[in-house]
């Protein structure tokens, strides 16, 4: 046995290892001065920066995490950011829509107390203050509701209920309304009992807010309404025969204030099929809408059936 032979191989064999362990402490303590620079850089803002790492770097994983956090915590920053935007928007068009009618209400009510008109004049004027009262009234009580939705405040009474029963009784009280205002109606509601977990307050906003809409907006003579059911969901549809939507707002139809091309002081809120969405969401629910070129507008909820 060559011991001198033997010597040789083990001090080259312990040299390639010292030299390995030698590379990888330069490579770590680069990489751990990259990481610092990274982290100094992503506590001044930059949330951009991102770390490079080898596949068979020690410190990969602490990299990918680093880059994690930076990519979540941009994600979150670009989100307030829309928010905020958001929330200065609501509170441009709140303050129009607030400042409009309560600035005609004043002037109504500044001619009438200054004489300036009267006999059958004073009596129109006090009407028509009178309806931009209600209006301002129905405005801020729509906002209210919408802003507890929104903050999750809305208390909710569920229950197992009868859809096509409670359906009946809330259309039943709106047919004056309809024939008052010269619509035809077309109900179609089965005979048979559809068990929904509900809470009746809120879907009664939900008829009332869409009845609502396509007396107000829809420009047609008619509306209808279809309720349906398969083995998981009941569907309600509620739809008019009127002018329809335009594509390019029908993508916006549920947003807060949103009230396609109409004029901010025109009739509507753009607050009611905002709370129908939140309240069918509530319910664990979808709602969608559809206006086809040739007109009309046909809103559609699908609610999932107590098990």
């Amino acid at each position: 046995m060559d011991w001198t032979l033997i010597f040789f191989f083990s001090t080259l064999l312990c040299i390639c290892v010292i030299v390995y362990l030698a590379t990888r402490l330069c490579r770590v303590r680069e990489q751990l001065s990259i990481i610092n620079d990274a982290l100094e850089d992503i506590k001044k803002g930059n949330l951009n920066r991102r770390i490079l790492a080898r596949k068979n770097d020690l410190t990969k994983m602490i990299c990918y995490n680093i880059n994690e956090i930076a990519a979540g915590d941009q994600a979150q920053l670009v989100r307030l950011k829309q928010s905020e935007q958001a929330y200065k928007r609501l509170m441009t068009s709140l303050s129009h829509d607030v400042k409009t009618p309560l600035t005609s209400l004043v002037g109504y009510l500044e001619a009438i107390q200054g004489k300036i008109v009267m006999g059958e004049e004073k009596e129109e004027y006090i009407n028509i203050a009178l309806d931009k009262a209600y209006h301002l009234k129905d405005f801020i009580e729509s906002l209210f509701e919408w802003v507890k939705l929104d903050a999750g405040e809305q208390i909710f009474q569920f229950e197992i209920c009868d859809l096509n029963e409670l359906s009946r009784y809330i259309l039943a009280d709106w047919i004056p309304t309809l024939e008052d205002k010269q619509f035809t109606y077309e109900i179609d509601i089965p005979d048979a009992e559809y068990s929904i977990r509900l809470d009746r307050n809120a879907y009664t906003r939900i008829l009332n807010n869409l009845l609502q809409n396509a007396l107000l907006h829809s420009g047609g003579n008619k509306v209808s309404v279809h309720i349906s059911e398969d083995e998981k969901q009941a569907t309600i549809i509620v739809a008019d025969n009127g002018k329809g939507v335009p594509e390019k707002d029908l993508f916006h139809i549920f947003e807060r204030l949103y009230q396609g091309d109409e004029s901010r002081g025109g009739i509507g809120n753009g607050l009611g099929l905002s709370i129908v969405q939140e309240l069918v969401a509530v319910h664990g629910g979808t709602i969608k809408a559809e206006s086809p070129p040739y007109g009309g507008t046909t809103f559609s909820i699908s609610l999932p059936k107590a098990l």
